[in-house]
């Protein structure tokens, strides 16, 4: 993340356990592959971020968060006009989340929390009102539900092409008798592999892809109805089905509350 290297400078002397920053940032606007020292909160009041590393891509609509462990590797575009709120937390502070990258359902108090932060600034006290804010923030930050946001990449360059291709174009219902002759191998070496190297079955994928996709469009505003169809589905209803299954709630209320 590019910053003044003073603000970096400023956090690490003063020995506070986290500091925030405002950014806000044009649509397209990307961030090459990086790491930080720190760990890191990025949380958009508005818009949409796409993460990715060599192991996936992780999908971020508003008003959610994504952790990012320190020393985690990791590129960021910003699908839509955002307006990022950045936290950086020393590495010292223990959260305990079991993955180095992952999305995350932010409470009403958090973002109260994440937004009164970016405006405080280092030194600060333990006991003072910036400290109490702090300590809140990392409290409630524990206590946030993971979202299933989250594409697994294959690793294998030939499933990673073919994985391209259903991203490129999710309408596409190729069989796996189809898909394995296209790519060399058995249908079992291809189940095999999709669950060795992503922890899903084909199928599986498949639909995480078409739902994550789904999601870009929708926080984009695009109508429900176009969005199913876009992205391989039959139906509204069927659409909305494996939808709610998967991220819990129905596409329009996901759209009423990005």
């Amino acid at each position: 993340m590019q910053s003044d290297p003073n603000y970096f400078v400023a956090f690490e002397q003063a020995h506070v356990p986290l500091y925030s920053m405002a950014i806000d940032y044009t649509a397209g606007h990307h961030f090459a592959t990086h790491a930080h020292d720190t760990a890191q909160l990025l949380y958009a009041i508005e818009g949409l971020m796409l993460i990715e590393t060599a192991k996936g891509r992780w999908i971020v609509p508003s008003q959610r968060g994504v952790w990012l462990a320190p020393q985690t590797w990791h590129a960021v575009t910003m699908l839509t006009a955002v307006k990022m709120r950045s936290v950086f937390i020393q590495p010292s502070v223990v959260m305990h989340f079991n993955a180095a990258i992952c999305v995350l359902q932010t409470s009403a108090l958090l973002r109260e929390l994440i937004l009164a932060s970016s405006q405080i600034m280092a030194p600060y006290s333990e006991n003072s009102r910036e400290g109490r804010i702090t300590a809140l923030l990392l409290d409630e930050l524990r206590l946030s539900p993971l979202l299933p946001f989250y594409l697994p990449w294959p690793t294998d360059l030939r499933l990673q092409q073919h994985c391209q291709q259903l991203l490129d174009f999710p309408q596409q219902h190729s069989t796996i008798a189809q898909i394995s002759q296209q790519l060399g191998m058995s249908q079992m070496t291809l189940q095999r592999w999709f669950i060795q190297q992503t922890g899903l079955r084909f199928g599986q994928w498949r639909q995480q892809a078409r739902l994550l996709l789904a999601l870009e469009k929708l926080a984009r505003g695009e109508k429900i109805i176009s969005v199913a169809l876009e992205v391989g589905y039959a139906s509204q209803s069927a659409f909305t089905a494996s939808f709610k299954q998967q991220f819990g709630l129905t596409p329009s209320l996901f759209c009423r509350q990005s």
